[in-house]
């Protein structure tokens, strides 16, 4: 998988934070999430524009960034 294929960067959209793609879900949004111990199903219930995989490649946006 590649990130890229999910996580966009947009000065248009939320003031150039990292977005899952077509959403305005934001990357640490999504990683708040599974630090209080949501899993990628539970992210997608709960954000339902954001799919199992866009919740993996935000944890692989976040490791690249690192």
């Amino acid at each position: 998988m590649d990130w890229r294929d999910y996580i966009t960067v947009d000065p248009e959209v939320c003031h150039g934070k990292a977005c899952i793609a077509g959403t305005r879900v934001m990357v640490p949004t999504v990683l708040d999430n599974l630090a209080s111990g949501l899993d990628a199903e539970e992210i997608a219930h709960r954000y339902p524009s954001v799919s199992r995989d866009a919740v993996r490649a935000a944890i692989a946006y976040a490791a690249a960034a690192e």
